[in-house]
């Protein structure tokens, strides 16, 4: 009876290892085959992507043709369909033919200046060079433009060879005008396959806005404000105010040793604190504040002009814009982006990407985020369009505090100059660039 169980058992645990052994080989046979197609796949994906690079939708309708007519025509034994099909086979086949072999050549993209005042001409140069032993079939140079695209034809080119082109960039606008990157491109002359094969990076060539040239901002009001004492209290300043009792921390070059001598005790003198020039200028970027495109400009070029003449007057300048609320929030957002004023050309390029938005804080709030965000300012320039009434240049003017000169300057293209007083707030109109430099000069004058 024991012997009977024991070999009972023996052959059962044989079973279960054949059956382990079974499933075993079977979850090896699985896990290959996945393993095989997902290997299988990504090289069909990495084929299909090379394919579909070169073939050009003309080069997919020929494929496609070819095959409908070679179907067709042996099914229904139409020998002109056949012929067709077979034809357009070839056709491919010998396409092809112009991509075989790799492009040794050596491609750069340059340009004289990256910076360009809008209407001047702005050219640019692609270069190929051939650094190999032997000569290189020619091929063709695409730059693309902004949204437009400059072509080349590259010759042959024998060993140590160079070509050069010359391409225009439109500036008639304002604007950053990416250039790049270079393709060189290997292509049949049917158009059926194409190679294209990215060289050099791309560049961006700031388009900036017009600028003229305002009286210096050394004299006139500027220069008014510029030393005048205020009722602000300090240690140590140019306006004398009176004398007091020494307290400690008080500088000892500023005893009064006649005052001292009097009363016995240490008198220093106090002073008045002046004011010193702090220009901001303030560039509404909403939509609604501009009747035309015109106008928008026209207010980037008086932005400009006075940014830039601070800066040559080594004067404390803020240059200020609005900023876009974005479709998602659910309130508007009270911002400003602030411009660059380290230099004459960093200023130009951050107005070179100035655009009006709808979304965008209107002038009364632009003021409002400024006049809270840049302390000790001496004099604020506004810059809008025509459609803002007198009552929103003066809600704009009301937030900044006493003491601070606003000047609101209305672009209205083609209008007559005009310099008006609303309450404490001065209405400079402008219908071109050059009303800004004699309306300046005038106002300075008076």
């Amino acid at each position: 009876m024991t012997t009977v169980t024991r070999t009972s058992t023996e052959l059962t645990n044989a079973r279960a290892r054949i059956v382990g052994t079974r499933e075993g080989l079977l979850a090896d046979a699985i896990v290959w085959v996945v393993r095989t197609s997902a290997v299988a796949g990504r090289a069909v994906s990495v084929a299909a992507r090379r394919v579909g690079s070169v073939v050009t939708g003309v080069g997919w309708s020929v494929l496609v043709l070819a095959a409908a007519a070679l179907v067709t025509g042996y099914a229904f034994r139409l020998v002109e369909a056949v012929v067709a099909g077979w034809a357009a086979l070839a056709l491919l086949v010998i396409a092809s033919g112009y991509l075989v072999g790799r492009i040794g050549f050596e491609v750069g993209l340059s340009l004289p200046s990256n910076r360009v005042v809008v209407g001047d001409r702005a050219p640019g140069q692609v270069s190929v060079r051939n650094p190999r032993r032997r000569r290189q079939p020619g091929l063709r140079v695409e730059v693309p433009v902004g949204g437009g695209l400059a072509e080349f034809a590259a010759p042959s080119l024998a060993p140590g060879e160079e070509h050069s082109d010359v391409f225009v960039v439109p500036t008639s606008r304002r604007g950053i005008v990416p250039i790049g990157p270079v393709r060189t491109v290997r292509a049949d002359p049917v158009g059926l396959l194409r190679r294209e094969v990215v060289w050099a990076e791309s560049l961006d060539l700031f388009v900036h806005p017009r600028t003229i040239a305002i009286p210096s901002m050394s004299t006139g009001f500027v220069r008014d404000l510029e030393g005048s004492p205020t009722r602000d209290l300090t240690a140590s300043d140019i306006a004398f105010h009176a004398i007091r009792e020494y307290v400690p921390g008080d500088e000892r070059r500023f005893i009064h040793w006649k005052s001292t001598a009097k009363t016995g005790s240490y008198m220093v003198r106090q002073f008045e604190e002046t004011r010193r020039s702090h220009l901001l200028v303030a560039l509404s970027l909403s939509a609604a504040d501009y009747a035309t495109e015109e106008e928008f400009e026209l207010a980037v070029s008086v932005t400009g002009s006075l940014g830039v003449r601070a800066i040559a007057d080594s004067r404390t300048v803020s240059v200020v814009a609005s900023v876009e609320t974005p479709d998602f929030a659910k309130r508007m957002v009270l911002g400003s982006r602030r411009l660059s004023t380290i230099n004459r050309g960093r200023l130009l390029d951050d107005l070179s990407g100035v655009e009006t938005s709808g979304s965008a804080l209107r002038l009364p709030e632009l003021a409002q985020v400024s006049a809270d965000g840049a302390t000790g300012v001496s004099i604020a320039f506004l810059v809008c369009g025509s459609t803002l009434t007198p009552g929103q240049l003066r809600a704009a003017a009301a937030h900044f505090p006493l003491g601070v000169d606003v000047v609101a300057i209305v672009c209205d293209e083609g209008a007559v100059p005009a310099l008006r007083r609303v309450a404490d707030l001065s209405v400079l109109t402008i219908g071109y660039l050059e009303d800004l430099q004699r309306s300046l000069a005038h106002r300075l004058a008076t």
